[in-house]
């Protein structure tokens, strides 16, 4: 498709108006760099698979990074075999045993939730790690296998300059708000309503 030349200045102005008030939003914020809290919650496919997005771009950038599964750990996923490629550069730790109309025992599930939040609190405090990856957190906040004050005053009172990532639907309101950076995913349309089953290297 060919442009002429009137239409390709109008172009260049109309892009160089844009980059102004770009360039003017971007030098009105104060904060240069800030440890992150960033929460993927709702109904829709995507939220771990965003926090991993994430976790190769802080690897990309010569970072560590630290990722606990609050839910998953019943069955393998790709990701950490993918992740394993950067060897110590990554500490992963699935700690879950599947949902809970899986496991199917409370006991089982508190105890295991417990254990991961254990797991979380050390990365947290450990200073060579830039982002830790909390998935399903929200799941085990959802149905009170953790203490929600407790996990939202540990994630808000993080070391400066550290980021963490929560995954996982229905995030609760306390958690929200002491959040940084918040994205809902909306479900508009699953394969899954389709009958497709979860794949591998898709889903997992």
């Amino acid at each position: 498709m060919s442009i002429t030349d009137e239409e390709a200045e109008r172009h260049r102005e109309k892009m160089r108006k844009r980059k102004a008030v770009q360039d003017a939003e971007v030098a009105s914020k104060p904060i240069v760099q800030k440890g992150l809290l960033i929460v993927n919650t709702g109904p829709g496919k995507g939220k771990s698979t965003a926090a991993f997005g994430l976790a190769l771009r802080m690897l990309g950038t010569g970072g560590r990074v630290g990722v606990v599964q609050f839910v998953k750990g019943a069955w393998h996923a790709g990701e950490q075999d993918g992740f394993a490629a950067f060897g110590e550069r990554v500490q992963w730790h699935s700690m879950g045993e599947g949902f809970t109309w899986e496991t199917q025992d409370r006991a089982r599930d508190l105890a295991a939730a417990a254990r991961a939040w254990e797991q979380a609190k050390r990365m947290l405090e450990d200073p060579s790690l830039d982002l830790v990856v909390l998935d399903e957190l929200n799941i085990a906040l959802r149905y009170e296998m953790l203490d929600l004050a407790e996990v939202v005053a540990t994630l808000a009172g993080r070391r400066e300059g550290l980021h963490v990532v929560v995954t996982g639907r229905n995030a609760k309101p306390e958690l929200i708000e002491a959040a940084d950076c918040v994205t809902e995913m909306g479900a508009t349309k699953h394969h899954f309503s389709a009958g497709v089953r979860a794949q591998k290297g898709v889903e997992f």
